[in-house]
């Protein structure tokens, strides 16, 4: 009997001395857990409006994939654009791996990636240009959809303001007290998503007036999209600079 009386006021007093810290501890979780909660969904949220105003302004790739699905139809853009979201999600991984910040901060490496991008992009106007006359049906079959995904991956991968973007940017969305591996990944995905939304809306609104570029009337139009592609070049030389 004494000995199971000791063992019962032994477990009572056990119980009352862990009462008062088990249960503030909980209430404590839930408390961080909510305000976690809050603070990675007001950080998604000021990101996903800073990527869509950086994505509505124009830029090489906007005008890449208006000119290209008005040309050649809306295949072809939509196959650029896969191109294009994979290439900025490579570009994403160099950030989260550091490659990114090397490049950014290697004068040399930013020069030649900066002027090949630029002459990438003259290059592809130059061809708009060269092929405006061709008013042929099968026209847009000439160069199948790998060959335009391809492009719209090197058409990133030669753009060093996606680089400085991962860079300057999506960082400053980043908690230093949480895994920063893991938010980069989280934010690139997110920033990808955004540019492929918007992409997708420019494709099919160039392709809507396909028919008409496509036409021997469209000519001077073709052109003037091939022109605007290499004022983008120009002006992306003269925006990317250190």
């Amino acid at each position: 009997r004494l000995d199971a009386g000791r063992c019962r006021r032994h477990h009572r007093q056990r119980a009352l001395r862990l009462a008062p810290r088990a249960c503030p501890g909980k209430g404590a979780l839930r408390l961080i857990g909510t305000r976690e909660i809050t603070i990675i969904r007001d950080t998604l949220l000021a990101f996903l409006v800073t990527s869509f105003v950086i994505e509505l302004t124009p830029g090489p790739n906007m005008t890449y994939l208006a000119v290209l699905s008005a040309s050649h139809g809306r295949r072809a853009g939509f196959a650029a654009t896969l191109g294009v979201g994979l290439g900025l999600l490579i570009v994403g991984a160099g950030a989260a791996l550091g490659l990114a910040a090397v490049i950014s901060n290697s004068r040399p490496l930013y020069e030649v990636l900066r002027w090949a991008g630029v002459l990438y992009l003259l290059w592809l106007a130059w061809e708009g240009w060269r092929d405006a006359a061709e008013t042929s049906p099968g026209r847009a079959t000439v160069v199948d959809g790998r060959g335009f995904f391809w492009r719209g991956v090197v058409t990133n991968l030669l753009n060093p303001k996606a680089a400085v973007f991962y860079v300057a940017v999506l960082p400053t969305f980043v908690e230093p007290s949480k895994p920063v591996l893991a938010q980069t990944v989280l934010l690139s995905v997110v920033y990808v998503g955004v540019a492929t939304l918007i992409h997708l809306l420019i494709v099919g609104l160039a392709g809507a007036a396909g028919g008409f570029v496509s036409s021997r009337s469209g000519f001077g139009l073709r052109r003037g999209l091939s022109l605007a592609l290499a004022a983008i070049a120009i002006w992306f030389a003269f925006a990317t600079r250190h």
